[in-house]
């Protein structure tokens, strides 16, 4: 589930219908239904374009729905499983973890095309992704290693990498208390806390 508060709209995975449902944050009225996706997973919304990034997670790809026309409008292969989909708005660019690639892809919202791919040094299949856009940092996880990068924005280097539980899945970064929590399918969530581009 993503909100948009700018739209007054909530955008939910509906992977049992293989669609990302539109719904009305006042009402909670489903407005429509935006598909196929094969498996949609993460979502995530780039304001310049008023476009909606879906991680698609079975079909190796990224959906991109137009918020205005509640429409599907390309679908991105990334080579791989696509693990979560994340707005970067420090680059205004999305980006993509992908699983059998073991690296980050780079889209442009307005075109939805490729414009970089960045190896995950040290992470096998990554899944999780999470930001800390002040500080220029992404945080992710893979799942077949269960480790955590870190990862300069800046220049998209792997600062440094960290265990976590098996099967790591979905991450929190808390821009108050400067945290990271990931938690993992084993049932495990690991606290970190940042100190100067490190955990």
């Amino acid at each position: 589930v993503w909100a948009v508060p700018e739209l007054g709209r909530i955008f939910a995975s509906v992977t049992g219908e293989h669609k990302v449902a539109t719904v009305d944050m006042e009402t909670l009225k489903t407005l429509a239904k935006v598909g196929p996706v094969k498996y949609p997973d993460g979502i995530a919304y780039a304001p310049s374009a008023k476009r909606v990034f879906v991680s698609d997670e079975h079909g190796d790809a990224d959906a991109v729905i137009d918020t205005t026309t509640n429409s599907l409008v390309a679908t991105i292969p990334l080579g791989g499983g696509a693990g979560n989909t994340v707005y970067d708005p420090g680059s205004g660019q999305i980006l993509v973890a992908v699983h059998e690639k073991n690296e980050l892809v780079a889209i442009d919202p307005a075109t939805a095309k490729i414009i970089a791919r960045y190896p995950v040094t040290g992470i096998e299949s990554p899944h999780g992704i999470a930001l800390d856009v002040t500080a220029r940092l992404a945080f992710v996880a893979g799942e077949e290693n269960n480790k955590l990068a870190v990862v300069d924005l800046t220049n998209m280097k792997v600062l440094a990498t960290y265990p976590v539980g098996k099967d790591p899945d979905v991450l929190a970064f808390d821009t108050g208390l400067k945290q990271l929590y990931v938690s993992a399918e084993s049932g495990n969530v690991t606290v970190f806390r940042e100190n100067v581009k490190t955990l």
